[in-house]
């Protein structure tokens, strides 16, 4: 057992908020890239999806929300999630698993239509749709939230993180701006966290 976590992962997946809050909480993480068929993936996660984290203990965790919200627990004195007492906090976990359920699975079939559609002109016809309903998502969180600085309020959080990176895919983040203007005010926000200034431009590098 070491003090290092290790992150499989790669290049503006899912894997980046993940790396991005080890790298808020100062703790000593490594990145295997690993993606898709890569067989060091598949002995980490069966599933063969990024992120898989192997903490300190050797326990595998899976699910991007799932360890971000992990992760934040754990370390309490850096404020990325509302704690159990706090009133922000049913909202927190709401809409991590918004994110989570109604945007990032969804992705499994976007990016690859023919993993559940064979006709490539259906497939076609799917993902189309699937990115309108990612717009629907973001419309219905935009007007179910209140943001302060950040999403929650004034205190960057996980969340935020989340939001950050998945609004970034899909070809970019012109629907999401036009469809989710607080959101993509905040999305900035974390775009040019200080903080996280030279971890973007390596692992999720913008255009």
């Amino acid at each position: 057992m070491t003090g290092e976590y290790v992150v499989y992962g790669a290049k503006g997946t899912g894997s980046v908020p993940v790396e991005a809050t080890l790298k808020l909480l100062d703790l000593p993480y490594r990145v295997v890239e690993a993606y898709g068929d890569d067989p060091a993936l598949y002995a980490a996660n069966p599933m063969r999806q990024v992120p898989a984290l192997i903490p300190p203990g050797g326990e595998l965790m899976t699910e991007s929300a799932a360890i971000l919200i992990w992760l934040a627990d754990n370390h309490p004195e850096a404020r990325l999630a509302p704690t159990m007492a706090a009133h922000a906090r049913p909202a927190f976990l709401r809409w991590m698993a918004f994110v989570s359920a109604a945007i990032y699975a969804l992705y499994w079939i976007r990016d690859d239509p023919t993993r559940v559609i064979d006709d490539p002109e259906l497939g076609k016809i799917a993902k189309a749709r699937i990115g309108d309903r990612f717009i629907d998502c973001w419309r219905i969180m935009e007007g179910q939230v209140d943001p302060g600085r950040y999403i929650l309020g004034d205190t960057l959080s996980v969340l935020d993180l989340y939001v950050t990176v998945v609004s970034r895919w899909a070809g970019g983040r012109a629907r999401f701006n036009e469809a989710a203007p607080k959101l993509a005010e905040v999305a900035r926000r974390v775009d040019a966290e200080p903080r996280l200034r030279d971890f973007w431009a390596e692992r999720f590098p913008f255009d």
